[in-house]
């Protein structure tokens, strides 16, 4: 056995000839541990509010979604876009096309985006969990076209779930100049009935803004033809969303951009890490000062063991060795701490993933006002391994030049 490791790992374990030694030698594994299992804990509840964020999306946006890289709206009847068609990876075909324009209804008005799509959207995503009301998922019929509107956007307006009175649409003609003498002859107008039905995404991004009705609705409003701003695709359960998109860009060429769910809410989710880098960092700090209890449990035992290292030089142990001794010893105190921080982290994470017991708000009236009644948690493998990584990597260096300085002062 290696001598070194062997003599720290009998200083941790046996008792001290000062008792005091040994509570500051556990509240240092304990202070490490503490760092540990807030750290474990903390990244594993950013990483549950992003998979609930991501569960949001998916009822809303496509798996894969291509739009062109320069200007709003691209040739629907473009043969590469055509040639998607074809793949044999692609389970639903969908076009769309998005414009912001005035909303009105009983005098009340909001901008908002109007988003027509085509009658297959209820097959391209699961947009049956998020709506509500009493109706079936209609856009049009041979007598008008309908409007799913947002639950924000529904209380902007003040139209309710089911309004009597349509909705109505305001778009500026494309290439007209605006009429002062006339100002409305500048706008197209059209009206949106009532389907009965609103979505609720809990993202205000889409519940203030959007309303959902028939492509050809939206391309009648803005004047295009075959004109889409997105085509949007559902793959095959069995196929691998990475390589297809490769794929997909590779046929389309650099004048297209395929984005996946997470690339289609890259902003959203760039936040989120960022917010998770600084608690991190933060709580690496606090893992430090943590470190310092082990700085002062090891300046004890250097001078409680000053006897033993007059022993250790009258039998040969240089210098060296006997720093070396010490510095083990704040290393298995820091490895020991990370090991039952993680630990005990794991299982706090386990159970709130279980049995919610931290509510959000602090409370279960103020739960009911969020999306989720607990803090959501999810345990990420790689995670683990850089907190303890982060742990080990800190607590090392920590302890190397104070052992070092007062191996030679007290020594």
């Amino acid at each position: 056995m290696n001598f070194p490791f062997y003599i720290a790992k009998r200083y941790l374990f046996s008792k001290k000839s000062h008792n005091a030694i040994n509570v500051i030698s556990a509240i240092s594994v304990c202070g490490v541990a503490l760092a540990t299992l807030a750290m474990v804990c903390t990244l594993s509840v950013f990483n549950g509010f992003q998979d609930v964020v991501a569960t949001f999306f998916t009822a809303f946006d496509p798996e894969l979604k291509i739009t062109a890289t320069t200007g709003k709206v691209f040739d629907g009847q473009d043969e590469r876009i055509l040639e998607l068609k074809k793949l044999p990876e692609v389970a639903v075909f969908s076009e769309s096309l998005e414009e912001n324009a005035m909303v009105q209804y009983k005098g009340r008005q909001t901008m908002a985006v109007i988003k027509g799509v085509e009658d297959n959207f209820d097959r391209l995503t699961p947009i049956d969990s998020i709506l509500f009301g009493r109706g079936e998922l209609l856009l049009h019929d041979e007598v008008a076209d309908y409007a799913i509107p947002g639950i924000e956007l529904v209380s902007i307006l003040g139209t309710g779930i089911r309004f009597l009175d349509p909705l109505e649409i305001y778009a500026p003609k494309r290439g007209a100049k605006v009429n002062m003498a006339n100002p409305a002859a500048s706008f197209n107008s059209a009206n949106l009935f009532s389907s009965g039905l609103v979505f609720a995404v809990n993202q205000q991004k889409y519940d203030a803004s959007y309303i959902l009705t028939s492509l050809q609705f939206a391309r009648k409003l803005f004047q295009y033809d075959t004109e889409v701003s997105s085509v949007e695709l559902k793959l095959k359960s069995d196929v691998n969303i990475g390589s297809v998109k490769k794929k997909i860009q590779a046929i389309l060429g650099d004048g297209f951009r395929v984005q996946d769910r997470y690339e289609q809410q890259v902003d959203t989710f760039r936040i989120m890490e960022i917010e998770k880098l600084i608690s991190y960092l933060f709580l690496t700090f606090i893992l430090m000062i943590a470190c310092f209890n082990v700085i002062g449990s090891l300046s004890m035992l250097i001078i409680d063991k000053r006897a033993d290292v007059v022993t250790l030089r009258n039998l040969g142990a240089n210098d060296k060795l006997i720093t070396r001794i010490f510095l083990l010893e704040g290393r298995m105190i820091s490895f020991f701490g990370a090991i039952i921080g993680v630990g005990l982290g794991l299982v706090l994470c386990f159970i709130q993933q279980e049995f919610g017991l931290i509510a959000l708000g602090g409370g279960s009236g103020a739960a009911g006002n969020f999306v989720v009644d607990a803090y959501p948690v999810s345990v990420h493998a790689w995670d683990i391994v850089l907190v303890f990584l982060t742990v080990l990597v800190v607590g090392f260096l920590s302890v190397w030049y104070p052992v070092r300085y007062l191996s030679r002062r007290l020594l």
